[in-house]
């Protein structure tokens, strides 16, 4: 059974940097990580019907915004995991994050049927033709059928990976990440060095961009 959402448009909130360091390939996260949720989301939980293609703008959305800010505790005797993965792209190839070592990556979760994911992926188009040769790295991880994924691709013109993630498997590796509501698009920038420097629910504006990703470039 496919994965469907809820998608909302929510207050804008202020987003936190993660603090301290969490070192990508160390696999443990020991700190505090504090987010809001941002402008526009997903509850990649919910029963509600999904379209059948990834089109912006046709996912429903309630009329009670989601406005309420998250902290994430300290885990000090179960800290986060950053969990190793190898996941397959669009082209059946099969990628983990050491592939891009040493690059600033931005690695967003993401489905054909959340509107607020692909109101946001131009400007991820965008951010990677003007900063790619900078050491920006847009990595996409597709909670989605492949077949749908390679759609809004096309679409959308996506210029970089897509990695396809089984919905089963989504919600456990986002909560590794610092995501325990389930809440798509979501975004995680990590640093040259490994180090996570931000994390995002929702979607993502310039603003966020100009202030965490482009210093670290």
């Amino acid at each position: 059974m496919p994965w469907s959402g809820r998608c909302w448009r929510a207050s804008r909130g202020v987003n936190r940097v993660a603090e301290g360091p969490h070192r990508l390939f160390r696999r443990i996260l020991p700190t505090a990580l504090f987010v809001v949720l941002a402008s526009a989301g997903c509850d990649a939980g919910s029963d509600a019907s999904a379209p059948e293609r990834g089109e912006r703008g046709t996912a429903a959305r309630p009329e009670t915004p989601a406005t309420a800010s998250t902290v994430l505790p300290e885990r000090t005797n179960n800290a986060w995991e950053i969990t190793p993965f190898r996941l397959r792209d669009l082209e059946g190839k099969l990628h983990g994050l050491e592939d891009w070592k040493g690059r600033v990556i931005m690695m967003n979760f993401w489905a054909s049927w959340c509107a607020p994911c692909q109101y946001e992926i131009p400007e991820f188009v965008h951010y990677q033709e003007e900063y790619g040769g900078k050491g920006l790295q847009i990595i996409g991880i597709g909670v989605d059928e492949k077949r749908k994924l390679a759609n809004v691709a096309r679409s959308l013109e996506i210029n970089y990976p897509v990695l396809v993630l089984e919905p089963s498997a989504a919600r456990p590796l986002m909560s590794r990440w610092g995501n325990d509501t389930g809440i798509i698009p979501y975004t995680v920038v990590i640093a040259r060095d490994g180090r996570i420097q931000y994390i995002h629910r929702g979607q993502m504006e310039q603003e966020d961009f100009d202030t965490y990703v482009k210093p670290l470039l």
